[in-house]
């Protein structure tokens, strides 16, 4: 099964860091994650259809900084 993103250009690096669910591998996937999302916001930097993109990209981020400062047990 292919699942459809919305932003695929960054959006499947974004959620497997957020299911990643072992410490090592889950910094692995946000500094992927975030790679990703600094590529596409180069790309789409001055364009103006990119607005609802840029509030997910700016959620996303959001996210990734808590996982990354979120303490495992």
């Amino acid at each position: 099964m292919k699942l459809a993103f919305k932003f695929p250009e960054w959006e499947p690096q974004y959620k497997a860091a957020l299911l990643e669910v072992d410490r090592a591998k889950l910094l692995e996937r946000v500094a992927a994650a975030e790679a990703a999302i600094r590529q596409r916001m180069r790309a789409i930097f001055g364009r103006t259809d990119g607005d609802t993109e840029r509030q997910a990209i700016g959620k996303a981020l959001s996210a990734l900084s808590v996982l990354k400062e979120t303490p495992f047990s």
